[in-house]
């Protein structure tokens, strides 16, 4: 089962790209953030056309998250307050940025984790607030016992190996000490970075920023990620990202990444070799 996480931008501006992409690779599940349209106008058509339902939870012009599936999508919640019920967590989830459905046991975690702005922005305030929110998700949830696969825009940078130029952004916006300690402590042992248990190295980036040249430059960060639960961990057999989806022509300044697992725990260990065999061009 493959399952990969895309920030794009805006669903409707991107939309041919990610029904292309879609065709080409094919993952059971394909969580998107920054939709950027309300719920009754996400284009659901075309991707029922190609064979997958969805469960969204968009707002106008801004945020917005979504999961779109070839498999059945069983206990859709939608929002911190589906699963807390204290006052953050309900004043948080005016923004559309979390959404998760359990799929072929598997209860997959869909979310983009706000920017944060600037370190002396309420925004960044926010931001922490947040993750302390996340943390406490987690914690109600781990109550159900299902394997967890968490994934998205997080905006944040782990270490210093996911930013092109640590030297002069590590302490800063998305690079900053409370910012990887909030995320660290969400995580708590819990959940582990697939994409470092197969590369360890520096140099795979996620996000390129649309000013300065970034993308010419290759002067990105890894801020797009997917977490395993343990059992999923042993699952898993590579993670991807689709770097030349970047280089589209009007792209959302993110790519996918992808996840590939043994899921089911009786699935076909060959198409997990085809899969590997099949996405080394363009990809990292």
């Amino acid at each position: 089962m493959q399952i990969a996480t895309w920030n794009v931008n805006s669903v409707r501006s991107r939309l041919e790209q990610v029904l292309a992409w879609l065709e080409r690779q094919r993952p059971e599940v394909l969580c998107l953030q920054e939709t950027k349209v309300e719920d009754g106008s996400f284009p659901l058509e075309p991707f029922t056309a190609l064979g997958y339902s969805a469960v969204i939870s968009g707002q106008k012009a801004y945020n917005g998250v979504a999961i779109l599936s070839l498999l059945p999508l069983e206990d859709v919640r939608i929002g911190f307050d589906a699963v807390l019920s204290d006052g953050p967590a309900l004043a948080l989830a005016e923004q559309k940025r979390v959404i998760s459905a359990r799929i072929e046991g598997v209860r997959v975690l869909n979310l983009y984790v706000p920017n944060g702005s600037a370190l002396r922005s309420e925004k960044y305030a926010y931001k922490l607030e947040w993750l302390a929110c996340l943390r406490r998700y987690l914690d109600a949830q781990d109550a159900d016992a299902d394997p967890l696969c968490m994934v998205g825009d997080f905006n944040i940078a782990l270490d210093d190996r996911d930013i092109h130029d640590p030297e002069r952004l590590s302490g800063g916006i998305m690079a900053s000490d409370a910012e990887r300690q909030a995320l660290g402590q969400a995580l708590e042992g819990r959940l582990s970075d697939v994409f470092r248990l197969f590369e360890p190295e520096r140099g795979h980036w996620s996000w390129w920023d649309y000013r300065s040249g970034a993308w010419d430059r290759d002067s990105g960060w890894r801020i797009d990620h997917i977490y395993l639960s343990e059992e999923l961990q042993e699952r898993a057999t590579g993670c991807l990202i689709h770097k030349a989806v970047r280089g589209n022509d009007k792209p959302s300044d993110h790519a996918p990444v992808v996840v590939q697992l043994q899921w089911p725990p009786d699935a076909d260990a060959d198409d997990d070799d085809a899969y590997n065999d099949d996405n080394e061009e363009g990809l990292e």
